[in-house]
């Protein structure tokens, strides 16, 4: 793999080759008969400039909406321009991972021009502010938002500005995933299902409940919950051929994990887990001897994975189907090889340079990433010129 990577150019050169390795829990060695994939492409920087830009959705015309976590929503078009800030974006708690996250078109967003909003809420108390993820639809008109509503809050608020979750996912159905956290200082929470911490839940578009979601019965159990035992969710993806989502989350020191959320499904957290407490006290790994469901991968040490990506575009052949993940800890962007629920090979790109916070496939099949930096930037993958 070599690089020629300089953010004072507008291009960077890559050539990658993935090694498919047979898998067992975790990495082993590649294997004699293991398939070689070389892949050359550019790196073109879009656009800079944005204040850690979170969450990006392609408008229809080419254009992106970007999320900046100090509270703006901004308009990019496929030239690189950035826009003046959105109006009428609802307040967030910006403190340390709180602030303005992602953002999803409505499936129907041609005729109806709904986009969906999620950020930490926060609310004034007498002992002091607290916050949640909530999640708002409005009409996007022009540089500007209307007839904005709230269709979800995480119940409850608590203190503290970690582990909000706050992917937003289109089922085929046309229902809406969202991802919640822990909050980081509740973390027992996220194996009961009276509570929104540390779950995955599953809504209509306008925030009501599906009728088989799994506890919609379950009058102790808050009926929007999908699955339960989660930690930190930053990626979130429907896989294009089972329609299937899929996650990854952070573990503590070490044990990311890829899972693919079952309804109704306990997978574990914090009593199973790869990794370990930031105390170094250890966590018991079994999952299934718990009752808990195993990650389908993971990685130890952390790599803080943020973004995930089926790629089905068709610039890149060789990377069909292909699962890609953005590191920020890690500093590298992951692609992974996959077969049904299975996860066949790791390729690490752009190793050793900046932290990427998302990564989506433009309508022209290219891959954009965005970089997690007070200059943070929009980097365009495209096959090689040369």
């Amino acid at each position: 793999m070599t690089y020629l990577f300089s953010l004072n150019t507008h291009l960077y050169k890559i050539f990658t080759g993935l090694v498919l390795i047979l898998l067992c829990g975790s990495l082993l060695a590649p294997t004699a008969n293991a398939q070689r994939i070389q892949t050359a492409f550019d790196v073109k920087l879009l656009a800079r400039g944005l204040n850690h830009p979170w969450g990006m959705a392609f408008l229809p015309d080419g254009s992106m909406l970007v999320t900046e976590r100090i509270g703006r929503l901004r308009i990019v078009t496929p030239d690189g321009r950035i826009s003046e800030p959105v109006d009428n974006v609802p307040r967030v708690y910006h403190e340390k991972q709180g602030g303005l996250l992602d953002v999803a078109l409505d499936p129907d967003f041609a005729a109806n021009q709904l986009i969906y909003l999620s950020y930490a809420e926060p609310v004034s108390t007498s002992d002091g502010t607290i916050a949640s993820t909530a999640v708002a639809r409005a009409e996007l008109d022009g540089n500007s938002l209307k007839n904005l509503k709230v269709i979800f809050r995480q119940d409850p608020k608590t203190h503290g500005g970690q582990h909000f979750g706050s992917r937003l996912v289109f089922a085929p159905d046309g229902n809406l995933f969202i991802t919640l956290g822990d909050r980081g200082n509740h973390m027992e929470e996220a194996q009961n299902i009276d509570n929104h911490i540390g779950v995955i839940i599953r809504i209509r578009p306008d925030g009501s409940v599906p009728e088989d979601n799994p506890f919609v019965k379950d009058s102790k159990a808050k009926p929007e919950i999908w699955s339960y035992g989660h930690r930190s969710v930053q990626g979130a993806a429907i896989h294009p051929e089972t329609g299937q989502l899929w996650i990854h989350e952070h573990g503590p020191r070490g044990g990311d994990e890829i899972n693919i959320p079952k309804p109704g499904k306990n997978y574990g957290w914090p009593n199973a887990s790869y990794g370990m407490h930031y105390s170094m006290i250890p966590i018991k790994d079994e999952h299934a001897e718990q009752g808990y469901e195993e990650p389908i991968y993971f990685w130890t040490p952390s790599v803080a994975p943020s973004g995930m990506l089926f790629y089905t575009g068709s610039l890149f052949p060789g990377w069909r189907n292909s699962l890609f993940v953005g590191t920020l800890a890690g500093q590298h962007l992951i692609r992974l090889s996959v077969s049904k629920n299975r996860v066949l090979g790791e390729d690490q790109l752009l190793k050793n340079t900046l932290r990427y916070r998302d990564v989506e496939q433009g309508p022209d099949g290219a891959i954009y990433l965005l970089t997690d930096e007070d200059d943070g930037k929009i980097l365009k993958l495209v096959p090689s010129q040369e």
